[in-house]
């Protein structure tokens, strides 16, 4: 993720699940700072800075996955049976990205292995970060049979 949570609401949220998914998976959240941007920059400008932060912290092996709004929809049990698919390939991480407020560089799709939606209508970057993590946790739940998702 590109820059911090500014909203304590959502901080905790996050931080709720992200601790909850530690017993499922080898989960780590990684926050990048915000890009220095100049105020005469361009959207163009910022999306291939923020891109450039993004891939430089993942390898060649490491599967990616945007979120984006051209992504696939999946229902919440039809996520955890692609989660189930992604932990089964033979590859040293999958990495999910949530990009910044503009989206991503051209870059960045090019690398992107695939590209997920959480939904039709437009979210703040900031409150996809809690909506996916509490996805992620209940796609787990869903994968090992316990209460929390209510189908």
């Amino acid at each position: 993720m590109i820059g911090k949570t500014n909203f304590d609401y959502l901080s905790e949220g996050i931080t709720l699940y992200e601790k909850r998914l530690k017993h499922y998976l080898n989960f780590e959240l990684v926050i990048l700072p915000d890009v220095k941007i100049g105020k005469k920059e361009s959207i163009a400008q910022i999306k291939i800075k923020e891109g450039e932060a993004l891939l430089s912290k993942c390898s060649d092996s490491d599967y990616l996955i945007l979120l984006d709004d051209k992504g696939k929809q999946y229902t919440s049990e039809a996520f955890a049976l692609q989660m189930e698919r992604y932990l089964q390939m033979s590859v040293k991480k999958v990495v999910f990205i949530i990009g910044g407020a503009y989206g991503f560089s051209e870059e960045v799709y090019q690398r992107a292995n695939a590209k997920i939606s959480l939904s039709t209508m437009t979210f703040s970057h900031q409150m996809v970060r809690l909506i996916f993590v509490e996805q992620l946790y209940r796609a787990m739940t869903i994968l090992k049979n316990e209460p929390y998702h209510h189908p």
